[in-house]
């Protein structure tokens, strides 16, 4: 049956059990470890990821899905007659979406590429809701109005513990890592105007609590929550100390906690944790 069918890449923090409801197909990014390719969802998992990039000898390569894997979905999806609404990851961070819009070219399939300016549980707030719209009769183009009014009012904050990756992915100088590590710095990035800026920067842990204690009190004091998820990479205690925060004052909002995909984990590195939501 034509319809519109949704594609999304792996760096979508979408749930198993959303990807099913809404029928999503899902186009896997990579990472390579030590010589190895590892596809998103594929051969490593989310939860895997950590421990090998602590273990692996030099920092993982992340690669964006080849343009021929989102042609072949592209033209499968379409034999139907459907049409295809594609969301990526935000451009600021990877070249996904032009790969996708690249493959829209050479599809036999009507497709519609969407750089959703985000990333992770920011982009599945999207997503079920471009979802929704569709499952309504909405058009492509109110989908696409949806998820614009999602992210506008969607926030996404991510506490780097260590800046080591940053470093090694040349986002910052070697001197500046060193000498952040040196003097314990933590940074806070924040997603805006569909790039990573920083927030804060401070020393130690207690730092980064005060500055996460101010901003769940933002959360609590600005326009009603919607939806709210927490990711990480394989930082436990944080994650937990953030939740029972955000759950005393939001006990009837549902908090996604997620390990992060590897491609962005790759460039956080371990420790990092960040916080996702959106208001009415």
């Amino acid at each position: 049956m034509a319809k519109t069918k949704i594609v999304v890449d792996s760096s979508a923090g979408l749930t198993a059990e959303e990807v099913k409801k809404y029928d999503i197909t899902v186009v896997p990014l990579s990472v390579m470890i030590d010589g190895t390719i590892y596809v998103e969802g594929e051969t490593i998992t989310n939860d895997q990821f950590p421990e090998m990039m602590a273990n692996a000898k030099s920092l993982p390569q992340t690669s964006q899905p080849p343009i021929g894997k989102f042609v072949d979905a592209f033209d499968r999806l379409g034999e139907d007659g459907s049409e295809v609404l594609c969301v990526t990851m935000m451009a600021a961070i990877s070249g996904t979406v032009h790969a996708a819009e690249q493959a829209a070219t050479m599809s036999k399939t009507k497709v519609t590429v969407y750089d959703s300016g985000t990333t992770d549980r920011g982009m599945a707030f999207q997503v079920i809701e471009a979802a929704k719209t569709l499952e309504n009769g909405g058009s492509v183009d109110e989908a696409v109005a949806k998820m614009k009014d999602v992210l506008a009012k969607s926030k996404l904050y991510l506490a780097i513990d260590k800046l080591d990756n940053l470093v090694k992915g040349g986002r910052i100088s070697k001197f500046a890592g060193a000498l952040s590590n040196f003097l314990n710095i933590k940074i806070m990035l924040e997603v805006s105007d569909r790039d990573l800026h920083v927030k804060m920067k401070g020393r130690g842990k207690k730092a980064m609590h005060r500055e996460w204690d101010k901003l769940v009190d933002e959360m609590a004091n600005g326009p009603k929550v919607k939806a709210i998820g927490i990711s990480h990479v394989d930082t436990p205690k944080e994650v937990e100390r953030l939740k029972e925060k955000i759950s005393a004052i939001f006990p009837n909002i549902p908090i996604v906690v997620r390990e992060t995909v590897p491609i962005i984990a790759t460039h956080t590195g371990l420790g990092a944790c960040c916080l996702l939501y959106y208001t009415e």
